[in-house]
């Protein structure tokens, strides 16, 4: 499972690969990338002391999401870094167009793995699990039966069925660790990003734009200075009140997927 951990100066992370399918490393490191600058971003002078430690799992997952998606999954980045990752790969996309591929990549379908769910369906995976989650703490689900009530709402949410449980039930880490209570985290990361993709955009202009220049220092700059050197010294929706000048909201999200898969579609 894709993973960061260690601190500002020692950062490490994990992926994966499939040699059959490339965005399964390619978009996990991107994803524990954000993870790993948010960390380096840090005020170095409040190293152990709440001042210098991230603010929150969701602010965290918005920058893991952040770098993922807005960034990594934008037209202007694969028009900077399609060639790249074509010659790095030994030509394994040597007859596909940059917008092909910049199509396949942001393909909207019913998948069973999480990690590698496009961004329309992804927060749907989330809600599974949170519903689940509610169910095995409030004793009204039996962890014997977590395989069987899964797939069942796995069909209900997305009309396929695992046919597996490495597909289904046992494909995160979370649970298994005690992290109970992490899941929704991801999705207020989703929302997070869209704020804080149009309040940076208000500023500095396009994110696609500035990926095509490969001017991504700009992007992380802009972030450590409203978000990472900020650490905990406020609530995570005073921290975005004070990054985005705006109330915590949905719509930013929102109108990023319907204004950007509107135009894929």
């Amino acid at each position: 499972h894709p993973f960061t951990s260690g601190t500002m100066d020692d950062v490490r992370l994990t992926t994966r690969y499939n040699e059959n399918f490339l965005p399964t490393s390619l978009f996990g490191v991107l994803h524990e990338g954000g993870h790993a600058l948010y960390e380096q971003g840090l005020d170095k002078n409040n190293f152990r002391f709440p001042a210098g430690q991230a603010c929150s799992l969701g602010i965290h997952e918005s920058q893991s999401r952040f770098w993922e998606n807005i960034v990594g999954r934008s037209k202007g980045f694969w028009d900077a870094y399609f060639e790249i990752v074509n010659k790095l790969s030994e030509n394994a996309f040597g007859a596909v167009s940059v917008e092909d591929f910049y199509k396949g990549i942001n393909c909207v379908s019913p998948s069973f793995i999480r990690v590698e769910a496009d961004e329309v369906t992804y927060n749907l995976h989330i809600i599974l699990r949170y519903e689940i989650e509610k169910e095995i703490i409030n004793g009204s689900l039996k962890v014997k039966d977590l395989p069987e009530v899964w797939n069942e709402k796995f069909y209900d949410f997305f009309g396929i069925k695992p046919p597996n449980v490495s597909l289904g039930v046992m494909q995160d880490i979370h649970w298994a660790v005690g992290l109970i209570g992490y899941f929704p985290t991801y999705s207020l990361g989703n929302l997070y990003s869209g704020m804080i993709k149009e309040t940076l955009e208000k500023e500095m202009g396009s994110v696609s734009e500035i990926s095509k220049r490969k001017n991504l220092k700009e992007i992380r700059e802009w972030l450590k200075e409203r978000i990472h050197s900020k650490g905990r010294l406020y609530p995570p929706k005073e921290l975005i009140l004070k990054a985005t000048g705006e109330e915590m909201s949905e719509k930013p999200f929102l109108d990023y997927i319907e204004k950007k898969y509107d135009s894929l579609v």
